[in-house]
């Protein structure tokens, strides 16, 4: 969707580049200046389908009853390992284009330097579901700990 608003976008740019009389831009600009909506088709074409599987297969996560394991990275890999034990707050994210597709990213945040764990493209009501359940079960664990 973001991409064919992009192109929307470019190929209005270069129109209006096109025939707005501007004498200050040049004139290789004016004569080549339909490539860059193309080469960002092209672009798009390879990209839309090639993301989702590279996402899927570089993203893990898994939640037990007393760990949330999050991995990312292609090339170095990046796996996190919340304690239940330890999280302070359990965030449920929905941006506009995510409530188009009707998901959401979930964030477990800790007192760790190292940040939260990021679980992004769960179905909105799975999220959901899940931000309840840690965070009650991050307060009955808080509570024993005491």
């Amino acid at each position: 969707m973001a991409a064919a608003v992009l192109l929307v976008l470019l190929c209005a740019g270069v129109w209006g580049l096109r025939f707005a009389s501007w004498d200050w831009v040049p004139g290789w600009l004016l004569r080549n200046a339909w490539w860059l909506p193309v080469l960002y088709a092209a672009y798009s074409a390879v990209r839309v389908p090639l993301v989702p599987q590279w996402r899927y297969r570089v993203h893990r996560w898994e939640i037990t009853a007393d760990v949330v394991y999050t991995r990312t990275g292609w090339f170095s890999r990046k796996w996190q390992l919340v304690p239940v034990s330890r999280i302070q707050t359990v965030d449920h994210r929905q941006r506009w284009m995510e409530r188009m597709f009707r998901v959401a990213t979930l964030e477990v945040q800790t007192a760790s330097h190292a940040g939260s764990s990021t679980i992004e493209g769960l179905d909105a009501d799975e999220a959901r579901r899940i931000s309840e359940e840690l965070a009650a079960r991050a307060a009955e664990l808080r509570d024993d700990a005491t």
